[in-house]
């Protein structure tokens, strides 16, 4: 079976290198530190220190594992080169939610970048797939997990650089 693509921006990608950058150099050798000093300590059988260290070793060597195959399979997408007719991966989406008469902004960016807080949504996402390929002017409809069908319509597309 093929691995999934990881569709990133550059900024995603960069923020996702170096993210492993930090977990390979800097939390490693923090890491073998404290549990350096928890096993001077002495019996390992009652060190909380120890376990404690230990389990964050095995968490940060799983976030590397992760992100290793984040990149691997990572497929780049250059927003400066995002179409600004229709809507896809890269895009800057300014859209009017009909009901409410309230205007949003979003960044539509694969789902490996996704952050709601900061209005990245993924293309992955109902409002995502119901927005990608969508032109200015045009409404799209997205299903909410209780049936409702929620109208926006597409005000803008611009780049997302």
């Amino acid at each position: 079976m093929e691995a999934k693509k990881n569709i990133l921006t550059y900024a995603g990608l960069r923020k996702l290198e170096d993210e492993l950058e930090d977990l390979k150099v800097n939390q490693r050798k923090m890491i073998a530190q404290k549990i350096k000093e928890a096993r001077e300590q002495g019996d390992l059988s009652e060190n909380a220190e120890y376990d404690s260290a230990k389990d964050e070793q095995r968490d940060i060597e799983a976030r590397i594992e992760e992100l290793e195959k984040i990149l691997k399979n990572a497929e780049i997408v250059d927003e400066s080169e995002a179409d600004t007719d229709t809507i896809n991966v890269g895009c800057k989406v300014k859209v009017l939610d009909v009901e409410f008469d309230d205007e949003m902004e979003y960044y539509i960016v694969g789902s490996t970048e996704a952050d709601s807080l900061k209005n990245k949504i993924s293309n992955e996402s109902p409002l995502g797939k119901a927005l990608i390929g969508k032109k200015v002017g045009d409404t799209a409809q997205v299903e909410t997990p209780d049936n409702t069908v929620i109208e926006f319509k597409v005000l803008s597309i611009a780049r997302n650089i």
